[in-house]
């Protein structure tokens, strides 16, 4: 049976999401605190929505693993809680406190936690201060320390949404395609009394991204913002289709997942195809 995991995590001493050999990372802490608790004889696969780079941070992260159906029933042992809730308790038990995982439950049929999602929401968070950014929020914002003008660049962002082949910033795969909607990117100062109060924040949400690809648009913007590039070189950098050493992939730190959108039950199979589908500019 299919269980929906959603965790969140601090991504500062990980090593990213994907296992890797002798590397912390999140996806082999999960996998292996789920053998732990549920007494799985082999540590189980984990799929993910996005595959967060080392250093990148998920408020809201799903994961979806196969469990057989009896170990899940199990798992509240002499309680009488439902085996989601049991199963959160004891991974809060076992999980360092930089991973949390907040739910879990069996998840509707055609349910693919990849491929079924249909938005992956970023935020970018940039400190102007020149006196820093917070320290209790350091981990998770840029220190730039200097001024940005936000009218340029949510001109020049606006430029990049829509369906496009971001090759120019992805980290290229081979055999993976780099044509990706991007649905939104969006660069705002939060107002009095927000979380976010004194930041500089870049929303980014799109279908799918490609490695690097959000760090990389964010490194477009911020010249533009600081008066180094016109507002209109991005949109250059886009159709020039191919890496451009110019534009810097900022620090991951700075990066967080925010949210990740499915569609009701019914469509959960349907997307599944859809997005497994290679992507093609018409």
């Amino acid at each position: 049976m299919r269980v929906r995991l959603d965790l969140g995590y601090d991504g500062t001493a990980f090593a990213g999401w994907a296992a890797q050999p002798a590397q912390r990372t999140v996806e082999a802490l999960l996998a292996q605190s789920l053998a732990r608790v549920l007494r799985l004889p082999d540590v189980p696969r984990l799929v993910v929505a996005g595959r967060t780079d080392s250093g990148v941070h998920a408020r809201h992260q799903v994961a979806h693993v196969d469990l057989p159906r009896e170990l899940w029933s199990a798992a509240p042992g002499r309680s009488d809680v439902p085996p989601g809730r049991a199963l959160v308790r004891r991974l809060t038990g076992v999980l360092p406190r930089d991973v949390r995982v907040r739910r879990a439950e069996v998840a509707p049929a055609g349910f693919d936690a990849r491929f079924s999602a249909l938005r992956r929401h970023y935020a970018y968070r940039v400190s102007e201060a020149e006196s820093g950014p917070d320290p209790l929020r350091r981990h998770e914002v840029l220190d730039l320390r200097r001024p940005l003008d936000l009218e340029a660049m949510s001109t020049a962002s606006a430029h990049l949404v829509g369906l496009n082949d971001f090759a120019a910033f992805c980290r290229r795969r081979q055999g993976a395609t780099t044509v990706r909607t991007l649905l939104e990117y969006s660069w705002r100062r939060p107002v009095l009394g927000e979380p976010d109060d004194g930041l500089v924040v870049a929303t980014v949400v799109a279908d799918a991204f490609c490695r690097s690809m959000v760090r990389a648009l964010v490194g477009a913007l911020l010249p533009v913002g600081l008066g180094r590039r016109d507002v209109d070189w991005p949109a250059q950098v886009l159709a020039g289709r191919a890496r451009d050493a110019r534009v810097g992939v900022v620090a991951p730190g700075g990066l967080t997942l925010e949210q990740v959108d499915y569609p009701t039950d019914d469509q959960l199979a349907v997307r599944a195809r859809a997005a497994r589908a290679v992507r093609r500019l018409l």
